[in-house]
């Protein structure tokens, strides 16, 4: 495998799921599926969702006062899925990926970079806990650490940097997660793809959940 697939694979299983500033819509992977969902699968949708909606309360109403983000959050991927969103080029030998991550987020942060005309987010590093089966039955275990940083100017991210700490995975997984990881902490391939997608989820995606925000101001 090259240091470009292990970066994409990286930015597949580990970043979406770090924190929903930096992820697509529903807070993970644009990964194309019809298939019917899981009990388990419908509860971490559900999740997501209401987490998406507390941030882009904070977004709307740009509202300093009021509880932090504090969201325990899921998503699975069935191996199918995760080969697609990789373009099908490579087999995917490791079956269904099950990922969690604490979201922590502060409310003055999102608050003060929609509305100050230039201010640098530097959220607590966040950490990914990701288990998977190689297609032998061998359980894994992956945990990466995060903390990333966005520039904000007049409420649009202009920059972003991922900044990946600690990386735990079995040996069969490691060198390449650790090769990606410092590839993009040294060269922030993964930048503007970041800056992309908060640009989108701080707009389009929060626009779709426009009508179920509580609106809620502490005066």
């Amino acid at each position: 495998m090259t240091i470009r697939f292990a970066l994409a694979a990286a930015s597949l299983v580990l970043l979406a799921p770090a924190a929903p500033s930096l992820a697509a819509e529903d807070l993970g992977p644009q990964v194309t599926s019809k298939r019917q969902l899981t009990p388990e699968e419908e509860a971490e949708k559900e999740a997501r969702e209401a987490c998406k909606i507390e941030i882009c309360d904070i977004l709307e109403t740009e509202e300093e006062q009021g509880p932090d983000i504090a969201c325990d959050i899921g998503w699975t991927w069935r191996a199918e899925e995760i080969a697609d969103a990789l373009g099908g080029r490579i087999d995917w030998p490791w079956g269904k990926l099950v990922c969690r991550s604490k979201i922590r987020l502060s409310r003055a942060a999102l608050a003060e970079a929609m509305s100050e005309p230039h201010y640098k987010a530097a959220p607590q590093a966040q950490t990914v806990r990701c288990s998977l089966r190689h297609k032998d039955g061998q359980p894994y275990i992956v945990e990466v650490e995060l903390a990333p940083e966005v520039t904000f100017e007049s409420g649009k991210a202009t920059e972003a940097q991922v900044n990946w700490g600690d990386v735990t995975a079995p040996a069969a997984i490691y060198p390449l997660l650790y090769a990606a990881t410092g590839l993009d902490n040294s060269t922030n391939a993964l930048g503007s793809e970041v800056t992309r997608q908060i640009n989108k989820f701080t707009r389009k995606d929060c626009a779709k959940v426009n009508d179920k925000l509580p609106g809620r101001r502490v005066n």
